[in-house]
């Protein structure tokens, strides 16, 4: 118990002081799972919105697919994009391995199931007659298909949210993509693992408090937004 108290002290001190290590660590965490992030997005957005909206020949089995990518291992992406990105595999020439770019693009294939699927749900919860409304009041498609995205929006911000949750907190694909190199493919998770292995527990908790810290941030703005629209909501009522 001494241990764990002296050592969360020490990671606040760590935290007020503004450890050059650990502030390093922290931007580059944001800065790849960020850019993953938007590359899933627009991967899966458009996957999302086209499945959610339309009505086609094997329809379930692509929702079946995009669902499963929930569960996809990151350990088994890691190795996937290691082996696209090594001297022997299809893209060797670009030379990514070991790379913050190799560690984004493991990022976006697990972030882009979460938007796709997500975004797919809400999108399918909006009534279909909003946009027959819309175009019979004389909207193009695309103004209707946007009224339709509108009321969406708070299940697509959740998609996002989702997805930026997925890999900021991933550890297993990243370390076998980018090596945990310091100074260069060391993000948050990773570092925690190597730290608590070397026995400096204060600096692992201070990873662990901003990456909670981080969790709590983005749930609270999308809990704050979904109340406000629910308030609103309310008030129209009245």
């Amino acid at each position: 118990m001494d241990l764990f108290i002296e050592s969360l002290r020490e990671a606040v001190r760590l935290l007020l002081r503004g450890d050059r290590y650990v502030l390093e660590v922290v931007l580059l965490s944001l800065r790849v799972s960020g850019t993953a992030v938007l590359l899933g997005v627009a991967l899966g957005l458009p996957v999302g919105i086209a499945v959610g909206l339309r009505q086609f020949r094997g329809r379930g089995l692509v929702i079946a697919l995009i669902h499963t990518g929930f569960a996809l291992p990151p350990v088994v992406v890691g190795l996937f994009v290691y082996m696209m990105l090594s001297r022997a595999g299809p893209a060797g020439q670009l030379e990514m391995l070991f790379t913050p770019a190799a560690m984004v693009v493991a990022q976006a294939v697990l972030a882009a199931p979460y938007v796709a699927g997500i975004s797919l749900a809400a999108v399918q919860a909006v009534p279909g007659d909003i946009r027959l409304q819309a175009s019979a009041l004389g909207a193009s498609p695309l103004l209707a298909l946007w009224m339709h995205l509108r009321e969406a929006r708070l299940g697509i911000g959740a998609a996002v949210v989702a997805g930026f949750g997925a890999v900021i907190s991933e550890v297993g694909a990243v370390m076998m993509v980018g090596g945990n190199i310091a100074g260069e493919t060391r993000v948050m998770t990773t570092a925690i693992v190597l730290e608590t292995r070397r026995g400096n527990f204060a600096t692992a908790f201070a990873m662990g408090l901003i990456l909670l810290a981080l969790a709590f941030a983005v749930n609270a703005a999308l809990t704050r937004a979904q109340q406000g629209r629910t308030l609103a909501a309310e008030r129209r009522t009245w």
